[in-house]
């Protein structure tokens, strides 16, 4: 619940600019250089000047003074053996600090709202807690469905298509520690269901697929479909869920509903750093 303020601190208006609805200035020069660092972002290795400058889609005579500025304050750096440009120190430190400020949850939510409204579905987001994988948002679609889930539940590891998501991309002492003491709490004593043959197929099919599917479960009558979302670490940071009644969500993997859930979870996982060509961390 946000906090409400009962006081604003007081602003010298000389030092706030007022709103205005009029285009802001830009620096077009600035806006012309960073093309050449988003060469250097994107081939992820250091370049010579004709190439990166094809690249950013300038002449190299128009890219190098660019790259000595750059160099200047540490956002470009030259190797002296092989005069090959790359990005510098505090391109780095830039890049940490702004990852440091990432909210994976904040970053969710709002991909969160415009697939609810996009798919017309239920959309939850669910992190791992020290119970399992437990809900800390649920969005609505325009129609009324009652399913046995709100913000707090703690879901199943393997009874639900979201635990099972997180099984497959978790390290695995960590998934076997919840596991375990879920089964001793429901069923009482330890639990062998891990270690199956039909569940590490299952887990490698999530893999596989990267996306987890259930029909008429956990809950009769609703369909599931989740993704994970990963950090720039390459770990999942949560999952993303959407489900709907069996009659108007076939939940497809590659359906429209399928693909608007991945491109939504990807657009968290680019946003919190995650490189789709790292390997996955588990």
């Amino acid at each position: 619940m946000p906090r409400t303020r009962t006081s604003e601190p007081a602003h010298d208006s000389a030092d706030t600019p007022a709103p205005s609805s009029k285009p802001q200035r830009r620096i077009q020069s600035i806006e012309v250089g960073v093309r050449v660092l988003q060469a250097l972002v994107e081939q992820r290795r250091a370049l010579p000047l004709k190439e990166l400058a094809a690249l950013a889609d300038m002449p190299p005579a128009k890219a190098h003074p660019y790259l000595v500025s750059f160099m200047n304050v540490g956002l470009v750096q030259q190797n002296p053996a092989t005069s090959l440009y790359g990005l510098g120190p505090m391109a780095l430190q830039m890049g940490l600090a702004a990852l440091q400020q990432l909210d994976a949850l904040s970053e969710a939510s709002d991909e969160a709202v415009r697939l609810c409204t996009e798919a017309d579905l239920s959309v939850a987001i669910a992190v791992w807690g020290h119970l399992g994988p437990t809900v800390v948002r649920l969005d609505e679609p325009r129609y009324p469905m009652h399913v046995n889930m709100r913000v707090g539940t703690v879901m199943s590891v393997f009874n639900t298509i979201t635990g099972r998501v997180f099984a497959a991309y978790l390290p695995e002492k960590m998934v076997r520690s919840v596991l375990e003491d879920e089964h001793r709490r429901v069923v009482g004593g330890a639990s062998v269901a891990f270690d199956a043959p039909e569940v590490q197929q299952m887990l490698a099919d999530i893999r596989a697929s990267g996306m987890g599917r259930g029909l008429s479960q956990p809950q009769p009558g609703i369909n599931t479909l989740s993704a994970p979302v990963f950090d720039a670490d390459g770990k999942v940071v949560l999952v993303l869920t959407v489900f709907g009644p069996q009659g108007v969500f076939a939940a497809g993997i590659d359906g429209k509903e399928g693909q608007l859930l991945r491109m939504h979870a990807e657009a968290v996982s680019r946003r919190l750093g995650f490189d789709p060509g790292a390997k996955i961390k588990q």
